[in-house]
């Protein structure tokens, strides 16, 4: 095998997007046959100063303006500048490392900062060792859970799943490797989308999000009949719909449509003046609420059922490949252990053995945490871990195909989920109050950082399928970069609650954290739960996948708000007309292939600009007036740049030739 390949990279092959036939494999970028530079000092010090730079700033910012931004695709920005800079060739394989390291800071972030602020908020002390290992121990699992499932997500169900992050992050790092006409288009799509986001979240020049509201009719139907459509402008989000495509778009819609169209305003029209509250924190009659309140108090419930259940019928159908692994585990660790020679590189997982013994230490460890360190009692210490290890295991899949289908994990619904069992557990068995409190919140904090963890490595692994990389390199240093975000992430939630706290004028306002404590002292206190709620999504996921539709996408639509929803069918819609306007197969596959290099650089530019303002609004550098911003008028002009921007997307794919 050759170490050094100075071969120009031709882009990814024609199949990268589209399910194979009968016989036809696919061969990535980087030849499986071959040798890269992949895990050296460069990649992992780059990728470790992401992870620490990351982590900080996403934490920061998280806790302060309740924004986490998704790391990996600035990071696989930064990498690619940083081997243009140093003139570095053939560096694909070491920027998908630093990259896959790197984006450890995001979804260790996004675990800790949903759940562990609620300690503060609701004055329970918590050490930094309680924030260090519930997150390290979490994002563990996720790595550790998610392994046997590589193959099935990324090999067998290639092209079934439009993966739109890592499309976005792959376009990213093949053009900047590539260069030409392609990274030139990636570069104006990136700069178009960047500073039409730039401009909504920091100059405010027209609204984020469009609403009916805006002509009389439409206020009188919002108000009455709590009938209301709503749009997100952002570019990001169409990109993110354009590679969704329309199939999953549409179900995805469908869902949120369901729930805004027939159960708000059915519930507006016969319940409204319930005041039976149906869970915890609700006290407005139904009649007074706003549909958005509808929304979050009765129609997100039902999501957060009928995604928990999609869990449960994923892992039944997966239980082939559970199946498979458990098998493939214990041959590997009690049979003959089986050469790697010849497997090739890209197939190459880490040892079932490894996995299996490492899910036993992070067990025996949580124990000891639990048991020593969170509810100080054996017995509580072995109900909690039973929790953590079958919640984590039975969402693992959840957070994948949600990745896989949207490029949103319902990380706080499951989490939510998780909160509400494990009080309901611990309660029965005696542990409640302050203790049962704490022991909940870690347990919820372990199990957020997992499913983050899960749904965020699914994208990078991906990401190294297509490209060629090795995913045994992949997957043993992205332990490195959890132990590193864990540490920064803890470390910088103490900071924050000693400088600010999350209580009070002037703290951080922690938004999903706030949600999780509002939600945990009632339960802990015996109030109730939207059981029926939960019990009708999960029936509704059964009902859905009787009849052939995809349970998840559709739950998904019920949980996530409208305003993301319609964007990304407008960019499912905008994907099927360009790829069907000629009756030329070769001209229709160059267009949609032009649409995603575009779509890529509208969710690559948003990303990246999107963390810039951000940064922007923690200094207090801000030029949004808020009474234009929320205006009619403000609303209006985001329609008309809506349509412009799509308009756009439209031109510029159908500008595709054959030969390109």
């Amino acid at each position: 095998m050759s170490e050094n390949n100075n071969e120009a990279i031709k882009g990814l092959p024609e199949n990268a997007y589209k399910e194979l036939k009968p016989g036809e494999s696919y061969v990535p970028i980087m030849d499986p046959s071959k040798i890269y530079p992949e895990v050296n000092f460069r990649s992992v010090f780059w990728g470790l100063l992401m992870a620490i730079i990351f982590s900080a700033a996403a934490a920061y910012l998280g806790l302060k303006i309740g924004q986490v931004f998704e790391a990996a695709i600035p990071i696989a920005i930064i990498a690619v500048g940083l081997s243009f800079v140093s003139k570095r060739k053939n560096a694909l394989g070491e920027n998908v490392i630093i990259q896959s390291i790197g984006a450890s800071s995001g979804v260790i972030v996004a675990g800790a900062i949903f759940t562990l602020p609620a300690l503060y908020i609701l004055n329970l002390n918590a050490e930094f060792y309680q924030v260090f290992l519930s997150s390290l121990f979490g994002g563990f699992l996720g790595i550790l859970f998610l392994i046997p499932f590589r193959k099935y997500f990324v090999a067998e169900m290639h092209g079934k799943y439009p993966f739109p992050e890592a499309t976005a992050t792959t376009e990213v790092l093949v053009s900047g490797e590539k260069g030409g006409d392609q990274a030139k288009l990636l570069l104006v799509s990136g700069l178009i989308g960047g500073v039409y986001d730039f401009i909504i979240a920091t100059f405010g020049w027209w609204s984020e999000v469009f609403s009916t509201r805006v002509i009389g009719l439409g206020e009188m139907l919002a108000d009455k009949a709590k009938i209301v459509f709503k749009l997100n402008v952002g570019s990001a989000v169409l990109g993110l719909g354009y590679i969704v495509g329309l199939k999953y778009a549409a179900i995805i819609c469908a869902g949120s449509f369901v729930g805004w169209y027939v159960v708000i305003p059915i519930l507006n029209h016969f319940a409204g003046a319930l005041t039976v509250p149906v869970g915890a924190n609700v006290t407005k009659l139904v009649g007074a609420m706003s549909a958005e309140e509808i929304f979050r108090n009765y129609v997100r419930p039902i999501g957060i059922g009928g995604i928990a259940m999609a869990g449960v019928i994923g892992i039944i159908r997966s239980s082939r490949i559970i199946k498979s692994a458990f098998g493939l585990a214990v041959k590997e660790i009690f049979g003959k252990h089986k050469s790697t020679e010849g497997v090739a590189r890209t197939q190459r997982d880490l040892p079932m053995g490894i996995i299996a013994g490492g899910i036993l230490i992070t067990a025996v460890l949580l124990f000891i945490f639990f048991a020593f360190g969170v509810v100080n009692d054996l017995g509580f210490a072995l109900i909690a871990l039973l929790i953590v290890m079958v919640i984590a295991f039975l969402f693992t899949t959840v957070a994948a195909n949600a990745i896989a289908i949207v490029g949103t994990n319902p990380v706080s619904g499951m989490t939510l989920m998780t909160l509400i069992l494990t009080s309901v557990v611990m309660v029965s068995v005696g542990l409640s109050g302050t203790a049962g409190m704490v022991s909940a919140l870690v347990i919820g904090g372990v199990v957020c950082t997992a499913l983050s963890m899960a749904g965020g490595f699914i994208t990078d692994l991906k990401i190294g399928y297509w490209l060629g990389s090795s995913p045994y390199k992949q997957q043993t240093w992205k332990f490195l970069g959890t132990l590193v975000s864990a540490a920064t992430v803890g470390g910088v939630i103490i900071i924050l609650n000693k400088t600010y706290g999350f209580t009070g004028p002037n703290a951080m306002i922690a938004p999903q954290a706030n949600a999780m404590a509002a939600v945990i002292g009632p339960m802990m206190s015996g109030q109730p739960a939207p059981w029926m709620l939960y019990l009708a999504g999960a029936f509704l996921s059964l009902i859905l996948t009787m009849i052939g539709v995809p349970a998840l996408a559709f739950s998904l639509g019920m949980f996530i708000p409208l305003e993301l929803n319609t964007p990304i069918l407008a960019g499912g819609i905008i994907a099927h007309f360009v790829s069907t306007r000629s009756k030329n197969e070769k001209v229709n596959n160059a267009r949609r292939e032009r649409g995603t290099l575009i779509a890529s650089g509208f969710i690559a530019g948003g990303a990246l600009m999107g963390v810039l303002s951000a940064v922007l609004r923690f200094f207090n550098i801000n030029f949004v007036n808020e009474a234009w911003f929320e205006s009619h008028s403000a609303e209006l002009i985001a329609l008309v740049m809506f349509l412009v921007i799509a308009a756009y997307m439209i031109w510029d794919s159908l500008k595709a030739k054959v030969n390109e």
